[in-house]
């Protein structure tokens, strides 16, 4: 049995972990939207870049944390006078965007599992 999870507990692990980390991707991109018209409300966001680096346990990169703190510093700034700071375009756009990624991440999954059936049942 420890062999048949080291062969597959990696990639099924790997796929698991980012289709949850879309998922909350999207949860948080329409709790923005759904906070648009909220004074004060300040928008949340996962970039995930940082995210499978974090992932992976590889160190971050100088830049790649200067873009974060960049993104981080963005996320508190008001762009309304009511201190709102989630912008409609952008969240829309985030969310197309978690779309297609959570549908190429289930196609992947839907491919891997159908490989491991047919090789189960010998290419019949």
């Amino acid at each position: 049995m420890e062999i048949l999870k080291n062969l597959f507990n990696p990639h099924v692990n790997n796929l698991s972990n980012a289709l949850e980390r879309t998922r909350d991707r999207a949860t948080m991109l329409t709790t923005n939207l759904a906070n648009v018209n909220t004074p004060g409300y300040k928008r949340r966001d996962i970039d995930f870049a940082i995210e499978l680096e974090q992932a992976d346990g590889r160190q971050f990169k100088l830049r790649e944390w200067n873009r974060q703190r960049e993104d981080k510093d963005r996320s508190q700034t008001s762009i309304r006078v009511d201190g709102n700071n989630v912008d409609l375009e952008s969240e829309i756009s985030g969310l197309a965007e978690t779309e297609l990624r959570y549908q190429m991440l289930t196609e992947m999954t839907n491919r891997y599992f159908s490989g491991l059936k047919n090789v189960i049942r010998e290419g019949r």
